[in-house]
């Protein structure tokens, strides 16, 4: 049925296994997607505001579903509102349910009015934002674009693409751990395509001290000032491997723009990275250094769902990175 607003939304009845018991009632999608954003968000107040409904609203659509499965569905901690167990079962087939109704609203809606949607879960690489941005600028933006990115760790994207929140994804991870991420990806139906396999650089300023040297050490990193992600410790993961203790100065930032600013005006920061385009580094005035001692490697893979055809904006994408990348290794 149509609501006032005309969104969509359907009356079903459906069944599932919760705690080891069977379930069945009818549901009102809408209330699904509901919780879904809050799950997303971690918070009823930000999932109200994105959803454009009143927060009392919201509770009362979250609460008829608590009611209507017979558990709850979320837990309120320290960092915000979380899915109990139960609650975890429940949003995952929930997130089944709206990704598979999205499909089949999709193909019924008439070609000539579909807007280009493109959803991608990927790790913080400028490579591939970069791409990222040429594949944005080439849409034909008559037709109406829905585009979705976020970058976050590798275990969150293959459950974003497992769980249909986003069609692509890209991971990373150490050569040593392959078996692992095969078996992970192969456990949730997901497939690889292959990037690159590339040796983390040392990324500063072209004015840092140590910028005239062609290679550096470990041990010429200790006196200077490490920069991380705080919620993404790659940087770490790349030295703890080697047995290199690092540096007792180290700053975390949640963002690429606060890397780039604070290399820019610190001369004594560094951080680790993976290779970026030279543009970018002309443009920002920074520098890519080799570590002698870095013997790790890593590989970035595109993930989607086995039983998922990629569309050609799928592939307009991917060709971008793949693009960049070879521009990289020349």
């Amino acid at each position: 049925m149509i609501d006032t607003a005309g969104e969509k939304k359907y009356n079903f009845t459906i069944c599932m296994n919760l705690a080891g018991k069977e379930w069945k009632s009818a549901l009102n999608t809408e209330y699904l997607r509901y919780a879904l954003e809050v799950e997303k968000t971690g918070s009823f107040t930000e999932a109200a505001v994105n959803l454009y409904v009143e927060q009392a609203s919201l509770n009362q659509a979250v609460k008829s579903l608590e009611v209507t499965s017979g558990a709850p569905i979320f837990k309120r901690t320290p960092k915000g509102v979380v899915p109990t167990q139960q609650g975890r079962v429940f949003l995952k087939y929930a997130q089944n349910i709206i990704s598979q109704i999205d499909e089949m609203e999709a193909l019924c809606r008439p070609k000539d009015r579909q807007k280009i949607e493109f959803s991608l879960s990927i790790p913080r690489a400028t490579y591939i934002s970069e791409a990222f941005s040429w594949f944005v600028r080439g849409l034909d933006r008559s037709k109406g674009v829905e585009l979705w990115v976020r970058e976050t760790s590798a275990m969150e994207t293959i459950e974003d693409v497992s769980e249909g929140r986003c069609k692509l994804g890209i991971i990373r991870y150490p050569l040593e751990f392959e078996k692992y991420y095969s078996q992970v990806l192969k456990e949730n139906g997901l497939e690889d395509k292959l990037i690159w396999k590339y040796e983390p650089l040392v990324l500063m300023s072209e004015n840092h001290p140590l910028a005239i040297r062609e290679e550096v050490l470990y041990e010429d990193l200790t006196e200077y000032t490490e920069i991380l992600h705080g919620d993404i410790n790659l940087s770490t993961a790349f030295s703890d491997f080697n047995g290199y203790t690092g540096t007792q100065n180290r700053i975390y930032v949640f963002e690429r723009a606060s890397q780039i600013s604070l290399l820019q005006t610190n001369m004594d920061t560094y951080m680790w990275v993976s290779p970026m385009p030279e543009r970018i580094l002309d443009q920002n005035g920074l520098i890519m250094k080799r570590c002698t001692d870095m013997k790790r490697r890593y590989r970035d893979v595109l993930i989607c769902q086995k039983a998922y055809e990629m569309t050609a904006y799928d592939n307009a994408f991917f060709n971008e990175v793949c693009s960049l990348r070879d521009e990289m290794l020349m």
